[in-house]
């Protein structure tokens, strides 16, 4: 698999543990070919019908990398979780190999820091991502939720009753609480994106973003 631009850009991914498949699954849904590399022979053998390419490779060595053509891809997914060691390697052979953009699984904010530090453009906590999200929504006040690494979040979250049977400009949301509403999800109806004149009923769910402890802020008004 060449190097291609564009939105179907093949991809490698390295690690075929749960989140490693997980990954290379969607990106064949989503119509991207994928290179997927685990040392393990047994785990070649079972996903070798479920991508484009499966192979068994050593990913700390970059001359094995080489071989398997990780240097004509643009874009790789590390999913190496347990061993910390296998992780921070690979990572840093992709990016001697020259591959533009390397997304790594961290199990930890240690192993974070170092994946980083060696050259990962992105770093993911899935874990602990995933347990914020729930967190959040387990309380009730949100309905569904994303926190970015800048400190930046979006939730969905049902309107709360001082802004009910108003329009948005009438709320004052913004002003009073800090947060942009982005749209507005009536039962039944289409998602509306949020205009000034957009009203707001008892049963609608607003989706919003802003500084994260304002966006958490605002959506316990809920409960309130």
């Amino acid at each position: 698999m060449a190097k291609s631009g564009g939105n179907h850009a093949p991809v490698i991914v390295i690690g075929l543990g749960r989140f490693g498949t997980a990954v290379a699954r969607s990106l064949v849904r989503l119509g991207h070919d994928v290179l997927a590399v685990d040392e393990r022979p047994e785990i070649v053998q079972r996903f070798a019908s479920d991508f484009t390419h499966v192979v068994a490779a050593d990913s700390t060595d970059t001359e094995a990398l080489r071989q398997i053509g990780a240097d004509q891809f643009d874009r790789a997914v590390v999913g190496i979780g347990t061993d910390i060691e296998a992780s921070v390697l690979t990572v840093l052979s992709l990016v001697e190999l020259g591959v533009e953009e390397v997304w790594a699984k961290a199990i930890n904010a240690k192993h974070a820091r170092i994946l980083e530090r060696v050259g990962a453009n992105h770093v993911i906590r899935p874990e602990s991502a995933m347990g914020e999200r729930v967190a959040h929504m387990v309380t009730g006040a949100m309905i569904d939720y994303i926190e970015f690494d800048d400190g930046f979040a979006i939730a969905r979250t049902r309107a709360p009753e001082l802004s009910w049977d108003q329009t948005l400009e009438e709320t004052g949301l913004r002003a009073k609480y800090g947060v942009t509403v982005v749209g507005v999800k009536r039962r039944g109806q289409d998602f509306t994106y949020a205009r000034p004149e957009t009203s707001i009923e008892k049963s609608d769910e607003l989706i919003v973003c802003g500084p994260t402890k304002t966006v958490e802020n605002f959506c316990a008004l809920t409960h309130s």
